[in-house]
């Protein structure tokens, strides 16, 4: 593989498993590094991780192993990938703010490239409503995840929590760098999904119907397909909100794919968005600005068994099925 792999490991007693994940990365010919937080040294010792990894071992901001250079910001600059795993609901919630007062945080404050999570908890804890906000903020703001897996919990308890096997998280990191064209790669991808509203006065709003299907779908399909997806998939979230989102990102990627799958109010009272410079595609929402394509479909998309593309019917039963369509459609238009 021949790719510098920085390993965030916080606390949780999943841990164990992070020591072979160094273990199989290195195995498949990966360099890696290792920072550990406070709570993850109550669960292992930094010595496995550097007999594992034979490289240093990071836990100290203020412990500067060579002083030519800042730790935090040479971590971040030398990896080709960050992956934190485990990921415990405390560093979620870190990340998610902004916080950054060890050695873990302020390094993925500082990074630039690929950041990948790995959540690992008690079930009731990767579902509640808390660490399910700062999950959707962290999604918006660009990170990928690798989802945990179900089955028996350190805790007692069976369910969705437990850190994806070491073996699946490397054959996934193979993946992302295998020679295989991603014909998204280095693109970023803006992907509206879901229902939004408009306020009509203070106690009452005018809201759509939506179950995100197609959004995500498509959303999922451009990170396989290599792109930096950035998903704003919100629950009882005004348009208004949304647009200015939108905005923020048109400056912040202006030559991204902007994917407009939300349903969004089309009330007198509504907002509507400017696509105007941006690459984007709707799906019959009414819009300022010639998008480059416009799906239109006789419900609202995620309802809809068929959707027109360019005077085209698509089947639009299977959403991954659309997805890869979709994809394959735009891609085509682009090398046109």
């Amino acid at each position: 593989m021949n790719k510098n792999i920085l390993l965030c490991v916080s606390g949780g007693i999943a841990v164990y498993k992070a020591v072979a994940l160094v273990s199989k990365l290195s195995q498949a010919g990966a360099n890696v590094k290792v920072i550990m937080t406070a709570s993850a040294r109550q669960f292992v010792n930094p010595l496995s991780f550097q007999v594992m990894s034979k490289n240093d071992v990071f836990f100290d901001t203020f412990d500067e192993k060579d002083s030519s250079v800042i730790a935090h910001i040479d971590l971040a600059d030398w990896a080709d990938l960050i992956l934190v795993a485990p990921a415990t609901a405390n560093v979620i919630g870190k990340l998610a703010n902004g916080i950054a007062d060890d050695m873990v945080t302020t390094t993925l404050l500082a990074a630039t490239g690929p950041v990948w999570l790995a959540p690992a908890m008690n079930v009731h804890m990767y579902d509640h409503p808390a660490v399910k906000r700062n999950l959707a903020q962290l999604q918006s703001d660009g990170y990928q995840f690798i989802e945990p897996s179900e089955g028996f919990l350190a805790c007692g308890y069976v369910g969705k929590g437990r850190l994806e096997e070491p073996e699946k998280i490397t054959a996934i990191v193979q993946d992302f760098f295998s020679e295989k064209a991603k014909p998204l790669a280095s693109k970023t991808v803006v992907v509206t999904a879901g229902a939004f509203y408009v306020p009509l006065d203070e106690r009452h709003v005018i809201s759509t119907q939506s179950n995100s299907r197609i959004g995500q779908a498509i959303a999922k399909e451009a990170q396989a397909l290599g792109a930096n997806v950035i998903l704003l998939d919100e629950k009882a979230t005004s348009v208004y909100k949304l647009f200015e989102q939108l905005e923020d990102y048109k400056k912040q990627y202006p030559s991204a794919f902007f994917i407009h799958a939300a349903n969004t109010p089309t009330t007198e009272e509504a907002p509507i968005l400017s696509v105007e410079g941006m690459t984007a595609i709707t799906f019959g929402q009414k819009v300022i600005g010639e998008p480059m394509v416009t799906i239109m479909s006789d419900k609202w998309i995620d309802f809809s068994d068929t959707a027109e593309v360019n005077g085209q019917m698509w089947d639009a039963t299977d959403a991954k099925q659309f997805a890869q369509a979709f994809w394959t459609y735009i891609l085509q238009g682009e090398r046109q």
